[in-house]
């Protein structure tokens, strides 16, 4: 048998920040635990990031990854949200690195496509995937845990190549 890696991933967003942490040995993966930070839209910005980042730093002391994944980020239509998912990716990072956790990046289509085969998968098709993967009874959700899980599964399998 050969040596346990636990790798988190984590899917950064200012009102919900999926988390997802699977084992990988000798080629197979397991689900180790997933679940959503959320901040509430009624406490300051400031505030909304300070939670994520004291939340995310339980759950990374709890589950103790020796790497994780972040997806990198895209822009998109809506500027405002972009930057506020890319204050809480830069909460996430500041975590990891302050905790000494390597951190891996991988691009949208790079993880739907290892994950489902295809870089154009929706959500869905995504969260489905990632349960059969990981032998789940159900889809994860909400949707930023799949899509955590997702990426930590990428990770995975990119660390099996290297």
């Amino acid at each position: 048998m050969g040596t346990v890696k636990r790798i988190m991933g984590i899917d950064p967003g200012l009102a919900h920040t999926g988390f997802g942490v699977i084992d990988f040995c000798a080629g197979k993966i397991k689900l180790v635990s997933y679940g959503v930070i959320e901040t509430s839209a009624q406490d300051s910005h400031e505030i909304r990031l300070l939670s994520i980042y004291n939340r995310l730093e339980a759950v990374v002391k709890e589950f103790a990854p020796d790497e994780a994944e972040l997806e990198t980020l895209y822009f998109s239509r809506n500027s405002s949200s972009a930057l506020a998912v890319a204050e809480a990716k830069g909460v996430a990072t500041l975590c990891l690195a302050k905790l000494g956790i390597p951190v891996f990046m991988y691009t949208p289509n790079q993880i739907k496509n290892t994950v489902t085969g295809s870089a154009s998968s929706d959500k869905d098709v995504v969260g489905r995937y990632v349960q059969i993967l990981l032998n789940l009874n159900e889809v994860p959700h909400p949707d930023h845990a799949a899509d955590a899980l997702a990426g930590a599964i990428t990770h995975a399998h990119n660390y099996s190549h290297l």
